[in-house]
Order: C-alpha cells, then structure tokens, then sequence
C-alpha cells in the first residue's frame, strides 16, 4: 500500500516537472529564432539558409524534437483528470490526437531539423548539390505532406481543455490562456515571435499548476488542480 502511495507520488512530480518543462522549452526554442523582432512569413529557401550553420538553432530544434514527448505526458495526464468525468471520451480522443500530432511534430524535426545538422558537417562544395532535396523536403513534398498532421497536437489538447472547462476542473483563464497558446503555437515559421508569446502565455496557465503537483503533500488528495489552489 505505501509502495503503490510512493509511486503514485513519484508520477505527480514526473508530471509536474513535464509540466513545467514543456512550456519553457517552446520559449527558449522560439527566442533563440533570427530576426526575431522582424516577423515576415518565410519560403523553403529561406528557412533553410537561415537554419544553415546556426548551431543554437539546431540545438533549439533538437530540445523540440525531444519536447514531443511531453506533449503525450500532458495529454494523458488531462485524459486521466476527465476519466472520472462525463466528459473521459472527450478526454480519450483528444489524447490519441495528441499523440498523433507529438508523434508526426518528431517526424518534421528529424526531417528538417536534425537532418539539416547533419548536412551542416559537409564543406560548401558538397552542401550547394543537396539544395534541390532540400528544398523538396522543406515544402513538404511527396509523403513529407503527413507531417502537416504535427496540427492534431494542439488540436487534440484543445479539445481536452474544452472538455475541461466544461467539467469545471480548471479555472476558465486557466484553461483560456492554455486553448490561446495552442492555436498559435503553430504560427507559421518567420514570425516566431508569435509562437514565443504563446509560449509565455502557455507556461502562466502551466508552470504554476506544474509546481502544485511538485509540492503537494504526500498525504494530500489524489487531485490538484486549479493551478496550485486546491
């Protein structure tokens, strides 16, 4: 019995520490972007000459490869909050979206991403050749297309926060703020400057309610919600 209270304790901090992480990641991965302050949306070319040789944002992009995986943490975790609820299906589908999404986010960042690394240890002479492949695997040709599917992610948990809501599980800015900052996550590349303001905006509806589970009693109850408040 105390086995089973310690490892439902261990979970509530693993979670809580997703929690905190995901969100701070998305921030720090938007603000290391070029040209921040100077928003303009930006072809296949351009992405790639901008991502060419920037070491920090490869380092940026590999912390969002590894990011996705706590995208499934923070779905599973608001499935299980709505299972005892009328609302637990709304819960189970938003969840499998998400993992969906988290799954196919992977899938762009090791395609354009993590590949782009690799190539960046090339000389000159050998990178120019590879541009025409480039440019194929940044406008998302042939089966590429299926990683527009990395949308079901925020869609899914947008779903979940809906259903939230409607459970009255979490205060309505709360929930707000989180639905806000998922729908502009995926602000399309070059004006990331968006994407890093709902970054901010999803760790203030987050990052407290991340703490709460980190330093609620091991005696406590079972949930903590309302972002530390009870």
């Amino acid at each position: 019995m105390n086995g089973n209270h310690d490892l439902g304790y261990a979970k509530r901090i693993g979670t809580g520490m997703a929690l905190i992480v995901f969100p701070a990641v998305w921030m720090f991965a938007f603000a290391v972007h070029p040209d921040l302050l100077h928003p303009r949306l930006l072809g296949p070319e351009e992405l790639i000459d901008r991502a060419h040789g920037n070491g920090l944002l490869q380092f940026a992009h590999v912390l969002v490869t590894l990011n996705t995986a706590l995208l499934v943490v923070l779905a599973v975790h608001f499935m299980r909050l709505l299972d005892p609820t009328r609302f637990a299906r709304a819960g189970l589908i938003g969840a499998g979206l998400a993992v969906v999404g988290a799954c196919l986010l992977a899938a762009d960042k090791g395609a354009m991403c993590l590949t782009m690394s690799a190539l960046d240890t090339l000389p000159a002479k050998d990178f120019d050749p590879m541009m025409p492949g480039l440019v194929a695997i940044f406008s998302f040709k042939g089966w590429m297309a299926l990683v527009w599917g990395m949308a079901l992610g925020p869609l899914g948990v947008v779903i979940q926060t809906v259903a939230l809501w409607r459970a009255k599980v979490f205060p309505v800015w709360q929930l707000g703020l989180l639905a806000g900052s998922l729908l502009f996550i995926a602000f399309p590349d070059g004006a990331e400057i968006i994407n890093l303001v709902a970054a901010v905006a999803m760790a203030i509806a987050l990052v407290p309610y991340g703490f709460s589970l980190i330093t609620a009693s091991r005696s406590g109850t079972r949930h903590v919600v309302a972002a530390g408040l009870g």
